[in-house]
């Protein structure tokens, strides 16, 4: 299951291969699968020697999750099934206005029942997963902290679960981490075992994967990269602290240097780029100085970790090729030659990325054991209701990356 629904379709043979099982007994796998609704098969293709090896692929509909985002200056909700398909989405834009936690997860329900609604013919969602730009503690899936939300002590699962009453479990995670989870099995970092996802927005925040493993900490709260203190006399952080180093290279910064303090927004960033396209020295000179602060914290995380590859998500995707000159050049004068050997890449799956890691943290508890996906009554499993098995229940708990 877990084959199919990362990598893609595969012949009954490929995965007899993969697993090491014979053939007889992938074929009585892929049978328990397709009964339970999780996988479909084709006919495999022709024109080789031998008898065509069926093709086994995720049915998107088999589990599908409610993936949702909460950040600084947007929310979203994404209904994303097995094989990591986004099934629909939505987005909207949330002002920096100081919303309560119960506000935003409000308006936030009514782009869900929206998106639901579309889908009512559709099997349930099965699971609901957030990322948010916050602290998230990994025993009870509350946000401790959301420094540039202006949230503390949020239980933010209870929330989602009470306001949208669907009665499924709720995961809850780090936007960062999340980000580097999809990036990890779908995007920038298949492959590598030790990567670094720099995902940046207002805040700042990293996901790590050391030894093919998340390092997520004693409380689940690595990867806050963005309060390391780079600038001890620097500018007060959202945090209370003084000088941390998404002061100096987040979003706020670049706005503040290219004389467009507190306009902020995606659609700011884009005119500051156009300005640099058009040769505008002032937007030229901030993104450089952008690059060269990017530059100062990644050779820190360069010397802490030595990754092999790291991957620059939101706000850093969107300048990184406006600021890679300035970035390569102060890195080489920063990182120690040995270790400066780390590929820098943007991330691959865009805005979707926290998205996606939401549902895939969702997804991990039935990848694990796919007998235990509910069982819901579908017409297209009429022909194959006599071989069902019963379904051990899944608890709603919260669990958090």
């Amino acid at each position: 299951m877990r084959r199919v629904h990362l990598a893609g379709p595969a012949s009954r043979s490929d995965l007899a291969n993969y697993t090491g099982l014979n053939r007889s007994t992938v074929g009585d796998l892929v049978a328990e699968l397709t009964a339970l609704g999780l996988v479909h098969e084709r006919a495999g293709v022709r024109g080789v020697p031998g008898r065509p090896s069926p093709i086994v692929a995720a049915n998107p509909n088999g589990i599908t999750v409610l993936a949702l985002e909460i950040f600084n200056d947007s929310i979203a909700a994404a209904v994303i099934g097995l094989g990591g398909r986004i099934l629909a989405r939505a987005r909207a834009e949330r002002a920096r206005d100081g919303s309560s936690p119960e506000a935003t997860v409000a308006r936030l329900a009514g782009i869900c029942r929206t998106l639901l609604e579309g889908r009512a013919d559709q099997p349930p969602i099965q699971a609901i997963s957030v990322a948010v730009a916050g602290v998230v503690r990994r025993t009870d899936g509350d946000l401790v902290v959301g420094p540039n939300l202006g949230w503390r002590d949020v239980p933010l699962a209870d929330l989602i679960r009470t306001s949208l009453s669907l009665g499924v479990p709720v995961f809850t995670g780090n936007d960062a981490d999340l980000a580097t989870l999809a990036e990890h099995l779908r995007g920038a970092g298949i492959g590598c075992d030790d990567f670094v996802c720099l995902w940046g927005e207002v805040g700042v925040g990293a996901g790590i994967i050391a030894g093919g493993r998340p390092l997520s900490g004693r409380s689940g709260f690595a990867g806050e990269v963005g309060h390391l203190p780079l600038s001890p006399e620097g500018r007060l952080c959202h945090c209370g602290a003084r000088g941390c180093w998404e002061t100096e290279v987040g979003e706020d910064a670049l706005l503040r240097r290219a004389g467009r303090a507190g306009s902020g927004g995606p659609l700011v960033v884009d005119l500051i780029l156009a300005m640099a396209d058009a040769g505008d020295p002032v937007a030229i000179s901030a993104i450089e100085s952008s690059g060269r602060w990017l530059a100062i914290g990644l050779a820190a995380l360069i010397h802490t970790l030595n990754p092999e590859r790291i991957a620059l998500g939101g706000f850093f995707a969107t300048i990184l090729p406006y600021a890679r000159d300035a970035l390569t050049a102060a890195l080489g004068e920063l990182a120690i030659e040995p270790l400066a050997v780390a590929t820098i890449v943007p991330a691959r799956l865009g805005a979707d990325g926290p998205l996606i890691g939401a549902a895939e943290l969702a997804f991990e508890h039935w990848l694990d054991d796919p007998a235990s996906v509910p069982l819901i009554d579908r017409p297209e499993w009429s022909s194959a209701a006599d071989r069902r098995v019963a379904a051990k229940e899944v608890d709603a708990t919260r669990l958090a990356i």
